[in-house]
């Protein structure tokens, strides 16, 4: 039996708990999946599969995703591997693809890893939740982009037949 890592970088959460439905719906099909936060540098020897999933912060993803990738990019092209996306870009059509989605264009210009297998998700919009600098910027953001700009706001826009789908992604891979 496979042997997966998964591992997320996330800023408000949205990304962790895709990642422990992942976790939930793997083992539900008799798969094992290794959770570990990207913060903690995890290992990934001993694992068949790994797959890295990153919120995006103020228009790009974390530094700290791209020094992780370099210090591991031969392992990384060694095994089945792949890397989604969380983002409020991602819950509009035309936005919503790997190939479409701004920031996983993005990933693809800025890292030396070219995963096989790529997904981007829509992410969880609640204003309450932010802090005041980030609640303002997130608004002006969603004002530009057409999306809802009320601060009572709380919208999960993440597809979960989506998620479910990569799952099975992770698990023949």
């Amino acid at each position: 039996m496979s042997q997966i890592l998964l591992i997320h970088s996330s800023v408000h959460g949205q990304t962790v708990k895709i990642c422990k439905y992942m976790q939930q719906k793997a083992q539900e099909q008799g798969v094992n999946i290794t959770l570990a936060s990207l913060a903690d540098n995890p290992s990934i020897e001993g694992f068949d599969k790994v797959f890295i999933g990153a919120s995006i912060r103020h228009g790009k993803h974390r530094p700290a995703l791209y020094q992780f990738i370099e210090a591991n990019k031969a392992k990384l092209e060694q095994i089945p591997s792949g890397f989604f996306s969380v983002s409020l870009v991602a819950r509009k059509p035309g936005k919503n693809t790997p190939e479409t989605n701004m920031y996983m264009q993005a990933f693809l210009k800025q890292s030396v890893w070219q995963p096989k297998h790529l997904q981007v998700f829509g992410g969880n919009l609640d204003y309450q939740f932010y802090g005041p600098v980030d609640r303002n910027i997130i608004r002006f953001i969603m004002w530009i982009t057409k999306g809802p700009t009320d601060p009572h706001t709380k919208v999960e826009y993440t597809d979960w037949d989506k998620v479910d789908a990569f799952v099975d992604t992770m698990i023949n891979a």
